[in-house]
């Protein structure tokens, strides 16, 4: 079952890439007293991902931050090492939050995962936006097909 507006968010560790190296971060690292953004996309440097989805974001990042939010992440089934570099590669380092995934724990306990192994991807992230307050989810949008509407930064603006 997809978790749902009203609930709260799953306690679950993450990964971020630093200067040092990975770091963990948990959910209440990230979202205990803030407004969040997060999105998730099925994979670091995948296309739509990468060309249709992330740069939204980035487009939109000072938009989206003068309307109360603290955080803009995103998060996908990758490891540190990716989107660390993921995060570099587009521009996104210091703006956006890239967190890692890797054994798709918050996708299994939010209900967004996907099972892409018939295209050689294994477990994967639905693509989605959600916002949450103090961890608890105020919007969820969930893609039911390939593109970005409902997930992407402009709907999320709207969504603020």
């Amino acid at each position: 079952m997809t978790i749902a507006v009203g609930e709260k968010l799953p306690a679950v560790t993450f990964k971020t890439m630093t200067e040092d190296g990975p770091k963990e971060l948990t959910t209440a690292d990230i979202f205990a007293g803030k407004n969040v953004v997060l999105f998730g996309v099925p994979g670091a440097f995948t296309p739509t991902c990468s060309n249709n989805h992330l740069p939204g974001y980035l487009e939109n990042f000072e938009a989206i931050k003068a309307r109360g939010v603290d955080t803009i992440a995103v998060v996908a089934t990758n490891d540190a090492f990716v989107m660390g570099a993921w995060a570099r590669f587009t521009g996104g380092e210091g703006k956006i939050l890239f967190l890692a995934d890797g054994s798709g724990d918050f996708a299994k306990a939010t209900g967004l995962d996907l099972d892409l192994s018939q295209n050689g991807m294994g477990l994967r992230n639905k693509r989605f936006a959600l916002i949450a307050e103090d961890g608890v989810v105020k919007t969820i949008n969930v893609e039911a097909q390939a593109g970005v509407s409902g997930s992407g930064a402009s709907a999320i603006l709207d969504e603020l």
